[in-house]
């Protein structure tokens, strides 16, 4: 069976009693479990399932009293280097090492000379005057107080250097992914450059080819009007040149030169010639259209010089 002490009137009741006793207890806040000697607040009960406990004013001085912000862990140990420090000072008896170490091992010593009195008493069961006067001018020293300052300088120079150290991984980090974004980038444009000249090359292979095969072909045309001219036949080019050449600007509509030029081709073939005037018309298109010296525009002939 679970009982409870009220630390009102002090009176122990069952598990099944609280209730009815709050009610009949106006000084009631706070109960003390006997087996486990933990203290439940009545506003924990009641308080809802978001109840949060309001920081204790005591807490907080005590905090102060400390000069550290730091986690009840930090704390702790700053306390036992505090007494560690003491402890190690030459002259200090046996007896006060020994309730210095006993004052160690808690870290809700308070910070009030009269209750910090009464806890040595009650607590440490340690009733001498003079040794709680000790402790207590230990645990109140400058140099103490200097000490956990300076711990706590040293935690937050700590934390500070991590968060740095941090910053400085992740700085190295992007710096890297850029490295590579960047190298990533440069190769794809060595690939698309590669490409791009590729492509360039091919059209002009093309064109080259193109000009190439049109060279051939007014090469071909000229050597057949020399062979013309050798074998005695009309002189299909020389004859289209020179009217070309009487004619403003050298150039002249192509049914007009075709005209001049045709009169001329039958005026010295007579009856040698045996093709028809269809075959002389196509004859006549082919040496305007594929020598080199000439350049049709449109429906006009022109001498290239």
């Amino acid at each position: 069976m679970v009982f409870f002490t009220c630390n009102a009137c002090g009176e122990s009741l069952k598990k099944n009693q609280v209730d009815k006793h709050v009610v009949m207890c106006r000084g009631c806040q706070v109960l003390s479990c006997i087996d486990c000697g933990k203290d439940f607040c009545e506003d924990q009960k009641y308080g809802g399932k978001g109840y949060e406990a309001k920081a204790v004013k005591g807490d907080l001085k005590q905090q102060q009293w400390l000069e550290v912000k730091v986690s009840t862990q930090n704390m702790i140990t700053l306390l036992l280097k505090k007494i560690h420090k003491a402890m190690n000072k030459p002259g200090v008896s046996a007896q006060l090492k020994a309730v210095l170490k006993q004052v160690s091992a808690y870290d809700n010593v308070p910070r009030k000379k009269a209750k910090f009195e009464n806890w040595m008493g009650n607590s440490l069961r340690i009733t001498n005057s003079r040794l709680h006067e000790d402790v207590w001018s230990i645990l109140n020293s400058d140099i103490g107080k200097k000490e956990v300052k300076e711990t706590s300088a040293e935690v937050e120079v700590d934390s500070t250097t991590k968060e740095m150290q941090n910053g400085h991984t992740d700085t190295k980090k992007k710096h890297k992914q850029k490295e590579r974004k960047e190298a990533h980038q440069q190769t794809n444009g060595k690939i698309e450059r590669k490409s791009k000249k590729t492509e360039m090359a091919v059209v002009e292979e093309e064109k080259l080819a193109k000009k190439k095969k049109k060279d051939r072909k007014r090469l071909r045309v000229c050597e057949e009007d020399e062979n013309e001219d050798q074998n005695g036949n009309f002189k299909w080019k020389e004859t289209i040149k020179a009217v070309l050449r009487t004619s403003p600007d050298q150039e002249l509509p192509v049914k007009k030169l075709r005209k001049k030029v045709l009169a001329a081709y039958f005026s010295a073939t007579g009856d040698a010639n045996f093709k028809t005037k269809e075959e002389v018309f196509a004859l006549f298109n082919q040496k305007i259209n594929h020598n080199p010296k000439f350049r049709v525009l449109k429906d006009r002939v022109r001498l290239v010089q």
